[in-house]
């Protein structure tokens, strides 16, 4: 049943309730990058993405741990990462959440969840300084900034410091569904 709000004198049904009150549900993603070439795919990677639908409000989960079999795609920092919505978006909007890429417990970077069309969210790399600039020397690319790919935020530069095995992306994120 779809979202209506309530008007005085409406009756309390089962279908009604179920439209307040959300269920969480599992959902798989679709990883893909934005010139479409260079496709990556999950391989054995361990996902627990969940979303709940409230009223016209989407609340989601989002965590992937890389496998030994995830391919990262290889497309360099020019072919950006895109992950599919559970459900279409009203607009695109420039943030819906925040997440960790982590690559050990000494180095994470926090990322903006950003809608870049209405089915797909982008990850930016969000250093929390005004000017985007990241000092900290562990590895971020491009100044600490720009959206997440194959090498983002770890420098393809330094050995060992790409994406690998038990590297992973943990967020939470809301947006308004299109219906």
């Amino acid at each position: 049943m779809p979202y209506e709000p309530w008007h005085p004198g409406m009756r309390a049904t089962a279908g009604r309730m179920r439209s307040i009150s959300p269920t969480w549900q599992d959902w798989i993603p679709v990883w893909t990058t934005s010139t479409g070439a260079n496709t990556p795919s999950f391989g054995n990677a361990v996902l627990a993405c969940r979303y709940a639908i409230a009223a016209t409000t989407c609340f989601g989960t989002f965590e992937v741990v890389f496998g030994s079999t995830t391919n990262f795609g290889g497309g360099g920092s020019g072919d950006n990462w895109r992950f599919s919505l559970p459900v279409a978006a009203a607009s695109a909007v420039s943030a819906i959440g925040f997440a960790e890429l982590n690559k050990s417990t000494t180095k994470r970077h926090q990322a903006r969840m950003r809608l870049t069309t209405t089915s797909v969210f982008e990850l930016e790399l969000d250093t929390g300084a005004p000017d985007g600039l990241d000092t900290s020397a562990d590895g971020a690319t491009g100044g600490g900034k720009g959206l997440i790919d194959a090498v983002s935020p770890w420098s393809s530069g330094v050995a060992g410091t790409t994406w690998a095995s038990g590297y992973a992306i943990r967020g939470t994120f809301q947006y308004e569904t299109a219906s």
